[in-house]
């Protein structure tokens, strides 16, 4: 997954904007590029999990041809899935889940299905 500069900013301003709690919200996916964010709100108002809240017709975005990737963000933690994030998987499983690090601006990305974790290549690109 590429993710553009522009794209990458909007994740970085909202994990710092959310912070002390974690950020959420979803990352909207052309062909394999990120095409734009839509900011969530974390429902559970927690800095150690979240329960994204959207507007619902961010899911409609599927019909048009766009990949849906969840975004959240941890305060200080690596970013790759913690127990909780397996746990909590629910309709996520399978999709891209990208976690970015407040503390060191680390951005990475991964699939969670059936308690396994797997990275997914991920490229930052310099230029929107």
């Amino acid at each position: 997954m590429v993710i553009p500069a522009h794209v990458r900013g909007e994740l970085e301003a909202h994990a710092r904007d959310a912070a002390p709690n974690e950020a959420c919200g979803l990352v909207v996916v052309k062909e394999g590029v990120a095409d734009h964010y839509v900011r969530g709100r974390n429902a559970a108002a927690s800095p150690y999990r979240f329960e994204l809240d959207i507007d619902p017709d961010t899911w409609f975005l599927e019909d048009d041809g766009y990949e849906l990737a969840v975004f959240h963000s941890h305060l200080s933690s690596p970013p790759r899935p913690s127990r909780t994030d397996v746990e909590n998987i629910g309709l996520w499983a399978g999709r891209p889940y990208l976690i970015y690090t407040v503390r060191t601006g680390e951005l990475a990305a991964w699939t969670i299905a059936d308690g396994s974790i797997e990275p997914l290549p991920l490229v930052s690109a310099l230029h929107p």
